[in-house]
């Protein structure tokens, strides 16, 4: 039996005779399986601009009156709104009432997370929020995957947003970046007062490299560590012996921190990046934010053995603001931002999505 027709079979037995959020939940999930195969709504592209800057991006319509908004912002992937995956989650919010905006924002493609795409994504909520067919009464929010996340909860606290973006979904994000580079260095994540180890993908550490080679000052240091990026991503294996020779400091220290094994030696090897990615780095951290102007319901969503961002990120970040305003749940057998359906705690996510049905209520005052 194809898995879609499996998930369904199982949530039907869990779920006969519950309530239209319920049976809407059931159904995101079974879309969300196959999430090439699901039909419209359509995709359309939409120009628009925000106090003078052009933006390109997707809307998708509900088949009725929006019940609410959201903006779905990329993750860090070439293919960026045009992942099928992204386009499958559009569609499936929208066929659960969901006007649903996917801005284009170019970093994010080119495997860079900067503290300015906040302002993409803010700018994206401003739009979204002004359209006609989303009446006032109507709740509006933010859903980002991974590292985007960072940039979502940013553009919520700005001053002109922290009342309006209703809520927010976070699927795979992180809080103390710094702690998420540790993890995805050293394979060594702090939870419970102590250092445990787990096997992280490479995918991250090479995918930093990438997304910050614009940093290094030494154009030919900028092609070697390109080089040594892809090929690691594509091949795995060790690097070659001697690398450090002929590099700069900056080369140097990138390279320290990528072959570095000690969690405790983590603090000062950042301190010795370049001081643009230390900036981005200090820019994009939550942990280090007053998060008081975060006003909105957030809804943490992490794979209990993500290999990518520890579930430990979405815990603290919990942990981190007013009691109440953070659903978290951890989901066996989502690994980072899929789904393995072998291990899938179907009830878990069944009801992370049921906390995203009811953000569909009309706003009743904040």
């Amino acid at each position: 039996m194809r898995l879609k027709g499996m998930l369904m079979l199982a949530l039907s037995l869990i779920l006969t005779g519950c309530s239209p959020a319920w049976r809407d939940a059931r159904q995101f999930l079974v879309d969300m399986a196959a999430p090439e195969d699901v039909a419209g709504p359509a995709r359309e592209s939409v120009d628009y601009a925000v106090e003078g800057r052009p933006y390109q991006g997707d809307i998708y319509r509900p088949s009725g009156t929006p019940r609410a908004g959201v903006v779905l912002v990329p993750g860090v992937a070439e293919r960026g709104r045009d992942d099928a995956r992204l386009i499958g989650f559009a569609r499936a919010l929208a066929r659960t009432g969901f006007l649903v905006l996917v801005p284009e924002i170019g970093n994010l493609r080119r495997l860079k997370v900067r503290s300015e795409d906040a302002r993409a994504v803010a700018d994206a909520f401003r739009h979204l929020r002004s359209r006609p067919e989303l009446s006032t009464d109507r709740r509006c929010g933010i859903a980002a995957f991974s590292y985007a996340a960072g940039p979502a909860m940013l553009a919520a606290m700005q001053p002109g947003l922290r009342d309006e973006v209703d809520f927010i979904l976070a699927v795979g994000g992180y809080f103390d970046l710094p702690q998420a580079l540790t993890y995805f260095t050293t394979g060594y994540v702090y939870e419970g007062g102590r250092w445990a180890y787990r096997s992280p993908s490479r995918y991250g550490k090479w995918v930093f490299v990438l997304g910050n080679l614009d940093r290094l000052s030494d154009p030919d240091e900028r092609r070697l560590f390109a080089g040594l990026a892809h090929d690691r991503l594509a091949n795995g294996g060790m690097l070659p012996a001697g690398l450090e020779q002929g590099l700069s400091g900056e080369g140097r220290a990138i390279l320290a921190l990528l072959t570095n094994t000690d969690p405790e030696a983590v603090p000062s090897l950042l301190a010795a990046l370049p001081s643009a990615m230390r900036d981005d780095l200090a820019a994009l951290d939550l942990a280090n934010k007053d998060l008081s102007p975060l006003r909105s319901h957030l809804i943490l969503v992490h794979g209990t053995d993500d290999d990518l961002i520890p579930s430990a990120q979405s815990r603290a970040l919990a942990a981190a603001l007013p009691a109440g305003q953070a659903e978290l749940f951890l989901v066996d057998g989502l690994s980072h931002v899929d789904l393995v359906p072998e291990a899938l705690d179907r009830r878990t996510l069944l009801r992370a999505i049921h906390a995203l049905m009811r953000q569909r209520a009309p706003r009743s005052g904040r």
